[in-house]
């Protein structure tokens, strides 16, 4: 790749090219509380406060650190928050008009503001600070604490989250656990939410709502308990009457949920894609809240950034005199050696990733969010012509483009589990298969680009095989799943398929139990894909023959005729089209063989003419490995199906691609 690697290339990117708005709206509002004619509410980190009614906002925090959950004291003069100061999450209180936090916890756990008591006099926070005496940390416990510092005292409890006291302070309406930061949409698992009223005079609880998915934020108002739920499908805010138990629903957003919601005398102030609204009490209608923020929004400013620590997906040109990456949003060209850099796409405010370089050579494939949603488009590699949209109206989030070798069609898999390929001339997107278990990640084109290898999980998890023909648009199963079949990847020649499979029965004796583990489970198999296809790696045998003096000059001229027939077979071949590839699908687990290495973790094959490349992990890596600690044991490999021999590439790497004539490798490193 010669000494200019892109990697250690340094690229600046002008961003942002709009003008400063002196006091635009304000999105993107978070943790809102209400009092009186004030609404406090974090916005870029900060605690801002704005007129209940609306208007320009002040900010009344600084600080680097993260805050958030503000609330009003029950006189508006104090705001109660998690600050995020000394490296840890804790509660501080300070003047609603601003100034100096006092930090009221100290402990080593998590403390988060939930609400005050209704004197006035303590703050009621939520922490796993006790989670010895508790089955776990995903436990809570509430706790409160004198608004002037001190030492908190534990509610009897044995767990608590987000939580409302009575107008007397002698009851709360809480939920047990927390959960209303998870991302998880309608879960209706053994963590979904319910609200509970629990007796602080009688210790004594009582569930007042019993739905099979979010009921949270409990809002004590009078003699009802507000609460929002996804019970209609969008979050919104309902309502419990204490006395009959009946629920109804007080608001009716349909395109986003409510979150946050926060009570403070006769209002609920809550946030809604990111504006916020408040619910009149005693009208239960909404309103919109405008909010002007007078940021200087710094990180909108133009400004020149170096961008080669943030390359994302990169890939490799034909030959691989240069190379095409993603970084910070925009896709670039970078040579092997000779010439600059390129920005072909210099786009402001949209974002376009995961580049691929045609095999002809002609085009950059790539995803670009200008319309609002992931398209594909295309892109001269000079960047001089303008930008060809070849998707219209699709809405995913794909994973990986994959260009079909004849440089005229695109296979791209996305969140949805479903295969398709796109014809980019024709604009036809075809769907290809759908899985019910999990991703549709690994695919691959036959070199005649009428067929596609992909591998789909089944009913047990397992990897399958599948062939697809584009022709016919038929799909046949290829292998039976049972040992776990991944990654297929077309010989360029068109006369193998080769896979990764965790088929090796490997066990390795544990230290501390008196049991096996099997942690190299993974073999790199080869299968023909003619049924009379001799198998590359069939059995061998030198046997000696006695040879005569004109078999001597016979086998010497013969000798010479094949190197002169190799040679003018190389030339056709490199000016003829690829050969159609004719695939025997029975039989073909048969006709399965994996390569004479030792079992490991392998993954990323890739294929050359005579030759495999694949990664070699020594171990999985497990949940809280450190990414890079990972990335320097992985192995780029290389497999010589002449010699039948495993050689190391290079070790070290974070992903490689390999040039489409697989002469050059493109590796990218910590």
């Amino acid at each position: 790749m010669g000494t200019r690697g892109f990697f250690v290339l340094v690229l600046l990117v002008i961003l942002g090219v709009g003008t400063l708005q002196a006091a635009p709206e304000g999105r993107l509002m978070r943790y809102p509380d209400i009092s009186g004619d004030k609404i406090v509410f974090v916005y870029g980190g900060d605690l801002w406060v704005v007129p209940s009614g609306g208007g320009m906002a002040s900010r009344l925090t600084t600080h680097t650190g993260y805050e958030f959950l503000p609330k009003f004291s029950p006189d508006g003069r104090q705001i109660a928050f998690t600050g995020s100061y000394d490296g840890n999450s804790d509660a501080f209180v300070m003047p609603a008009d601003g100034g100096a936090p006092t930090r009221l916890t100290f402990d080593p756990a998590g403390d988060y503001v939930v609400e005050w008591y209704p004197t006035g006099e303590k703050v009621l926070f939520r922490s796993n600070m006790l989670s010895k005496t508790n089955p776990g940390p995903r436990y809570s416990r509430l706790f409160l604490i004198d608004a002037k510092g001190g030492f908190p005292d534990v509610l009897p409890l044995f767990e608590g989250g987000l939580t409302s006291f009575s107008p007397d302070g002698k009851k709360i309406a809480y939920n047990r656990m927390e959960t209303e930061s998870r991302t998880w949409k309608r879960y209706q698992g053994g963590m979904q939410q319910d609200v509970w009223l629990y007796d602080l005079e009688k210790n004594t609880s009582e569930r007042l709502t019993d739905f099979a998915g979010f009921d949270g934020f409990p809002m004590w108002y009078k003699n009802s308990v507000y609460f929002i739920s996804d019970r209609d499908h969008t979050m919104n805010i309902f309502c419990i009457d204490l006395a009959t138990k009946k629920v109804r629903k007080v608001t009716n957003h349909d395109e986003f949920d409510v979150k946050w919601p926060s009570i403070g005398g006769d209002a609920i102030v809550y946030e809604n894609g990111g504006f916020l609204y408040v619910l009149d009490l005693k009208t239960e209608k909404t309103k919109k809240i405008d909010v002007e923020i007078p940021s200087d929004l710094i990180l909108a400013r133009p400004s020149l950034k170096k961008v080669g620590a943030s390359i994302g997906d990169f890939a490799i040109s034909r030959t691989g005199k240069r190379a095409v990456v993603e970084a910070r949003g925009d896709i670039f060209t970078i040579p092997a050696e000779k010439g600059e850099w390129r920005n072909i796409t210099k786009t402001q405010g949209i974002r376009e990733r995961a580049p691929v370089w045609s095999p002809d050579g002609k085009w950059i494939a790539y995803l670009s969010d200008r319309s609002g949603e992931y398209e594909i488009c295309l892109r001269d590699p000079e960047g001089k012509n303008e930008e060809v949209q070849v998707t219209k109206g699709y809405k995913g989030w794909p994973w990986r483009l994959l260009w079909s070798p004849d440089s005229k069609k695109i296979a791209f898999a996305d969140q949805t589990w479903t295969l398709y390929y796109i014809d980019t001339e024709k604009k036809d997107l075809k769907k290809i298969d759908k899985s019910e278990i999990n991703d549709i990640y690994d695919f691959s084109w036959s070199p005649d680009s009428k067929w596609i290898a992909f591998a789909k999980a089944g009913d047990n998890n397992f990897g399958s095989l599948y062939l697809y023909s584009i022709e016919g648009g038929k799909i046949d199963r290829l292998t039976s799943g049972f040992s776990d079949d991944y990654n297929p990847v077309f010989d360029p020649d068109g006369k193998y398929l080769y896979f990764n499979s965790n088929r090796s029965w490997y066990p390795q004796f544990s230290r501390f139990e008196d049991n096996f583990t099997y942690v190299l489970a993974s073999d790199v198999c080869i299968a023909t894909l003619q049924a009379d296809t001799p198998s590359p790696l069939a059995p061998e045998s030198d046997e000696e023959e006695v040879v005569k003096e004109k078999d001597k000059k016979d086998e010497s001229d013969a000798k010479k005729d094949d190197a002169k027939k190799e040679d003018a077979d190389k030339k056709d071949g490199d000016a003829d089209k690829p050969k159609d590839v004719k695939i025997d699908i029975e039989g073909f687990e048969s006709r399965i063989v994996a390569l004479p290495i030792e079992p490991g973790n392998y993954f990323g094959l890739n294929a050359a003419s005579g030759s495999i490349y694949y990664v070699r992990i020594p171990e999985l890596p497990v949940l809280g490995d450190d990414d890079a600690a990972a990335t320097s044991q992985a192995t780029l490999m290389t497999f010589d199906l002449k010699k039948r021999e495993a050689s190391e590439v290079m070790s070290g790497i974070d992903g490689y691609d390999l040039s489409a004539d697989g002469k050059k490798i493109l590796y990218k490193a910590q």
